[in-house]
C-alpha cells in the first residue's frame, strides 16, 4: 500500500505556517504516496481546502480522520497531546520541534513510539541545502522584521530630497549577521536606509560589506575564533561582551532602528541591548527583536507585544516573524520539508535508515527513546 502522509491543522496560539501547499501535495502524489490534510489547515496562508483537493489530496474532516493510518505526520510546530495519542506506534512527525526547549513533546513522542524528527536539526551540508528551514524561514523573518520596523517607525527610510528640503535617510543597526540578518541588511538598503551591522562570526564582515553596510565590530583574537565548524555563533566571555557592549552604546545612540537576531542553538538568546541601551535612543526609535521566542536580545521587550518605552522608543517583540508572511513561508517550509521525507520514501514505502547522515542528525525520538545526544543530555 502507498505511504499515507498526514498534514493536520497548526494548533499551537498565531502560528500562521501550513506544512504542505498545492505544489508540494503534487510533489507527494508523484512520488507515490497518498495525501491527506485536515480542513483548514490552510487557511493561514490563505490555502482553501479545495486547491488540495484539486491537487490530489484528500481533505479530512476533522483530526481523527486525518491521522488514521498515517504514516507520516508533517507539521510546522510540534504536534500537540491530541495529535499524538492519535498517532500509532511506529508512525512518523517531521516538524520543526524547538527540541531543546519543548521536552514535554519530546517526552510524549518517545513515550507514544512515534519516531520524530526536528527540521532545526538538518546539517548544514551540501546535500541538506534544500532542506534548511531554518534559512528559509529566518530569510523570511529578517524581510519581515524590516517590514515592521518601517511600519513602526514615523519617518521615511530613505533619504528624499525636495523643494520644501531634504528628509534624512534612517540609520538601521543590525545586530547578528547569520540569514535573517543579512536579509534585514538587504531589506534596508534597498529600502534606502544607511545600514550598519555586527556579529561575533568574522566571516560575517566580509558578507555584510558586500551588501553595502558597514560592520561594526571589536576585532580582536577571540573575535577571529568565534565561530563553530558548523558555521554558528560561539558563545563569547565574559570580557569580550563587556567590549562588545561598550562599543554597541556608543553606536546605538545614533539609530533610529535597530533590528537584533542573534540566536545560539540550545542555548537562550544573548542579551545585547540594555535597559540603559535603549533609554540612550532617540523618541520615535524602533527596536524589532527577531531572538523574542527564546527569550530576547533586547531586556525589557516583551514575547507578543509592541510597547513604547518612557523615552518613546518603540519595541516590536512579534513572535514567529516568519508567520507573519505566512504564504511565502509555508511555501519554502513545504519544499524543505518534501525534500526531507523524500529521503524515507523508496519504492513507495517508508524506510527510515538511521545511517542516512542527515536522519541521523535530525533524529530525537525513535523505538520508544530519545536518540539524539543533545536533547536526551
Amino acid at each position: 500500500m502507498a505511504v499515507t502522509i498526514a498534514v493536520t491543522r497548526e494548533r499551537r496560539d498565531g502560528e500562521t505556517r501550513t506544512a504542505l501547499t498545492p505544489d508540494t501535495v503534487k510533489k507527494l502524489v508523484g512520488m507515490g504516496a497518498a495525501v491527506v490534510v485536515e480542513t483548514g489547515s490552510g487557511l493561514g496562508s490563505s490555502i482553501p481546502d479545495t486547491a488540495y483537493a484539486e491537487a490530489g489530496a484528500t481533505v479530512a474532516r476533522d483530526l481523527k480522520t486525518a491521522l488514521a493510518g498515517a504514516d507520516i505526520l508533517m507539521k510546522v510546530r510540534g504536534p500537540t497531546a491530541s495529535e499524538i495519542s492519535a498517532l500509532r506506534p511506529g508512525a512518523v512527525v517531521v516538524a520543526l520541534l524547538d527540541a531543546w526547549r519543548e521536552k514535554e513533546t519530546v517526552t510524549a513522542l518517545a513515550g507514544a513510539g512515534v519516531t520524530s524528527f526536528a527540521m532545526e536539526f538538518v546539517p548544514r551540508i551540501t546535500r541538506a541545502q534544500v532542506m534548511d528551514a531554518l534559512s528559509s524561514q529566518a530569510n523570511l523573518a529578517g524581510y519581515r522584521a524590516v517590514i515592521e520596523a518601517a511600519a513602526a517607525y514615523g519617518r521615511g527610510f530613505p533619504m528624499m530630497m525636495t523643494a520644501a528640503g531634504t528628509v534624512a535617510a534612517a540609520k538601521v543597526f543590525v545586530m547578528g549577521a547569520g540569514v535573517a540578518g543579512l536579509q534585514a541588511i538587504a531589506t534596508a538598503r534597498r529600502l534606502g536606509a544607511v545600514v550598519t551591522a555586527t556579529d561575533v562570526r568574522p566571516a560575517a564582515k566580509e558578507q555584510v560589506e558586500s551588501l553595502g553596510a558597514k560592520f561594526v565590530a571589536v576585532e580582536d583574537e577571540e573575535f577571529k575564533a568565534a565561530e563553530t565548524s558548523g558555521g554558528y555563533a560561539k558563545a563569547m566571555s565574559d570580557e569580550y561582551q563587556a567590549k562588545q557592549a561598550a562599543l554597541t552604546a556608543s553606536h546605538i545612540v545614533k539609530q533610529d532602528v535597530v533590528i537584533t537576531t542573534a540566536l545560539i542553538p540550545g542555548r537562550p538568546a544573548p542579551r545585547l541591548v540594555t535597559a540603559a541601551h535603549v533609554a540612550s535612543m532617540k523618541p520615535g526609535s524602533v527596536i524589532v527583536d527577531l531572538a523574542v521566542d527564546n527569550g530576547g536580545n533586547v531586556e525589557g521587550i516583551k514575547a507578543g507585544e509592541l510597547a513604547t518605552t518612557a523615552n518613546g522608543v518603540t519595541l516590536v517583540g512579534w513572535t514567529n516573524m516568519a508567520g507573519r508572511i505566512a504564504s511565502d513561508a509555508s511555501s519554502l517550509y513545504a519544499r524543505n520539508l518534501v525534500a526531507f521525507v523524500a529521503l524515507m520514501l523508496k519504492d513507495g514505502t517508508l524506510a527510515v535508515d538511521l545511517d542516512d547522515e542527515i536522519l541521523k542528525a535530525a533524529a530525537v525520538t525513535h523505538g520508544g527513546a530519545i536518540v539524539h545526544e543533545g536533547v536526551k543530555g
